[in-house]
């Protein structure tokens, strides 16, 4: 455990420092393969066994790889180290996340509502062309609370669990969903198995990201965030999302969900959470949230190593 947790801190020290690569980085590469063979098995019949195919291959190209590379450095426990840490790294996207809520944040704090809107659009499938400041606000939370999972917390339980093969499974899990789980006529059925797998190995992640939001909760929030956790979280369309988003809002004292656009169709969502309207000062809130996330489980780890 204590060899888990030096990695992760390695990781985590170089997201911070140089946060998401911009150019080459390997799940571009990845990206590209999963198109290519999207593109040349997601057609005629059979479409949810094509899909499995395509997952199966798509996921061992990857997996083959870092086994050659753990195999090659193998001579060197430094190595195997330094490999590990940076596989980690390319996983997490804890800056990153940042970076894209304080673009919104910041135009905010100017009152440029059209330049919030535009960058808000990026990061969210919602339609923020007409979004009031209170729907920006409440827009990146609920991302910014559902993917200190995906950016964060499920690469670093999946290193502890199962090292960088776990990480390079889940990421790249994520990545297909992200790409081919859609409900489309499209991907409805060739998508399916990316779609399940993810959200089978977000589970556990999201699970314990939600206690961590529990224990990390404003003073007097516990009892609320552990309650929305699954009164509200579990009966969210997305177990896992529902989870980290009910227990999140709770958490830090408001509420989120509600009315929101998508594609031009008006849809009114359970509430998640509990407390007043988000405010603009929750976005900074949220990852003050991460930062105490991070260092419980960091300091459990530890405990775990010592023991």
């Amino acid at each position: 455990m204590m060899e888990a947790l030096l990695v992760i801190v390695i990781a985590v020290l170089l997201d911070a420092r140089f946060g998401e690569v911009r150019r080459w980085h390997p799940l571009i590469a990845f990206g590209n393969l999963a198109k290519a063979l999207e593109k040349r098995l997601n057609g005629g019949r059979m479409r949810l066994l094509k899909g499995l195919l395509a997952l199966s291959l798509a996921l061992t190209v990857p997996l083959l790889l870092l086994w050659l590379l753990h195999g090659l450095f193998a001579f060197s426990i430094v190595l195997l180290f330094l490999l590990d840490g940076v596989v980690l790294y390319f996983a997490i996207g804890r800056r990153s996340l940042r970076e894209h809520a304080l673009a919104v944040r910041d135009p905010l704090l100017t009152g440029d509502l059209a330049a919030a809107r535009l960058v808000t659009g990026r990061i969210v499938s919602r339609d923020t062309e007409q979004a009031n400041e209170q729907e920006l606000v409440t827009a990146v939370v609920e991302t910014s609370l559902e993917n200190t999972n995906d950016a964060l917390v499920a690469s670093l339980v999946w290193y502890a669990l199962g090292g960088s093969f776990g990480v390079v499974l889940h990421r790249c899990s994520n990545t297909l969903d992200a790409m081919w789980g859609y409900r489309t006529e499209r991907f409805n059925h060739f998508g399916r198995g990316a779609a399940r797998l993810d959200d089978a190995l977000a589970f556990i992640p999201a699970q314990l990201l939600s206690a961590l939001y529990v224990i990390c909760a404003q003073a007097g929030q516990r009892v609320a965030a552990a309650r929305m956790w699954f009164i509200q979280g579990w009966r969210w369309k997305s177990v896992n999302a529902g989870s980290v988003m009910a227990s999140g809002a709770a958490a830090l004292g408001i509420r989120l969900g509600g009315s929101a656009c998508y594609s031009g169709q008006h849809s009114e969502r359970p509430v998640l959470g509990e407390g007043r309207e988000p405010s603009l000062a929750d976005i900074d809130a949220c990852f003050a949230l991460q930062n105490r996330v991070l260092c419980v489980f960091l300091f459990t780890l530890f405990i775990l190593g010592v023991a």
